[in-house]
């Protein structure tokens, strides 16, 4: 009786370490040509369901949600969705297991690519919850015009500003270069004139500060690694 109770606890034990816990991990995945390197936070919230955001600094991706999370035991799987190319590249996902030596090892699989990875536990877990959108003052509702140049290309950008009744801003943003290119807005914020916006299937951020006195959100733009200075003036 008291072998069959040691045994039992044992095998409870052994479960338990190979329970993948919630934490910060970090590592590389080898990609052909360089390391990429992940910082993924998994976490429960407070009704027990995993949650997870990742960071990839090199491809500016800064707290993405994690979605189609799955966390079983030693294994556990994930999706990155619009964040690494878009809808014409199509999602990332992810696929790990944990091993006896405490890190994290898997693929990384992107439009029929695969790159193997390896994370360790760095620290608690800093899942950064998605944000939602807020309403604009007063001042930045209308319409501003202004231009950047990217590679080589110049290009004119109008965005469009208005509250929805008691909700956030809808924004309408157009970027012109070789084509016309309604730009959809994931995130907008705006705070104490302070104005940032994001387009994940562009992969685009613009972040600008009001200058009321000049009509103008003097600020920038990026998207992916570049980066160009863009002033909105606002239109009669």
């Amino acid at each position: 009786m008291r072998l069959a109770t040691a045994l039992f606890f044992a095998l409870l034990l052994v479960g338990r370490a190979a329970e993948i816990p919630a934490a910060r991990w970090e590592g590389t995945a080898q990609i052909p040509g360089r390391d990429l390197q992940l910082v993924v936070d998994l976490a429960k919230d407070s009704t027990g369901a995993w949650i997870g955001s990742i960071i990839i600094p090199s491809l500016g991706l800064k707290g993405a949600p994690l979605t189609e999370l799955v966390v079983k035991g030693a294994e556990t799987s994930f999706t990155i969705k619009d964040a690494l190319g878009g809808p014409q590249v199509g999602p990332a996902k992810l696929k790990a297991r944990l091993l006896p030596n405490g890190k994290l090892s898997g693929e990384f699989l992107q439009a029929g690519n695969s790159a193997p990875f390896v994370l360790e536990k760095s620290g608690p877990a800093q899942v950064e919850l998605p944000k939602s959108s807020t309403a604009v003052g007063p001042d930045f509702v209308g319409e501003w015009k202004g231009e950047y140049e990217m590679g080589g290309y110049p290009r004119q950008v109008t965005l469009k500003l208005a509250n929805k009744p008691g909700g956030p801003a809808v924004p309408d943003f157009v970027i012109v270069g070789k084509k016309v290119n309604n730009v959809p807005v994931d995130l907008l914020l705006e705070s104490g004139g302070f104005l940032s916006l994001e387009s994940k299937v562009f992969g685009i951020t613009f972040e600008g500060r009001l200058q009321k006195e000049a009509g103008e959100i003097r600020g920038s733009l990026t998207q992916g690694p570049y980066e160009a200075s863009l002033v909105l003036h606002r239109t009669p």
